[in-house]
């Protein structure tokens, strides 16, 4: 499994980062995402259950199903894979999230990506750096813009 990890700062308070990142069924207007369908929600109505369907650059498409836990006081969501088809195998990742300032949040994305077989070494680490870098700047902008 390749491992990255990024962090950002984020001008917003951390409600308002973890509402977006919890509104899965909004990430293909900001995400890069095509397709997400939410399959089961736990306590209070949040996702549980997630599928998603993306474009894997270069490798072609992926679709996976990823089931969340959530920390308590919003401090952070981590996700693990229960099947995955096309370009990608298996994933596990999370967001920690730290309110030290008032409104603002500090975001530290780590993800860990099982790709294809036939996907060359150096493909599969600046991969995995290019999906935290793109994921965590995309946040921000639709945190930020509201």
């Amino acid at each position: 499994m390749e491992l990255a990890e990024g962090a950002i700062r984020i001008d917003a308070p951390l409600d308002d980062v973890v509402d977006v990142i919890e509104d899965y069924e909004a990430y293909p207007e900001w995400a890069e995402v095509r397709r997400v369908e939410v399959r089961q929600r736990g306590e209070g109505g949040r996702p549980t259950e997630v599928a998603f369907e993306v474009d894997v650059p270069v490798l072609g498409k992926a679709s996976y199903t990823l089931r969340y836990r959530y920390a308590p006081g919003g401090t952070g969501i981590s996700w693990e894979s229960t099947e995955a088809h096309g370009a990608v195998r298996e994933i596990r990742g999370e967001y920690l999230l730290d309110d030290t300032e008032p409104d603002v949040t500090q975001v530290t994305y780590r993800l860990a990506v099982e790709l294809g077989p036939l996907v060359p070494g150096f493909l599969r680490t600046q991969g995995a750096k290019r999906v935290i870098e793109n994921a965590l700047e995309r946040l921000k902008r639709r945190v930020e813009m509201g």
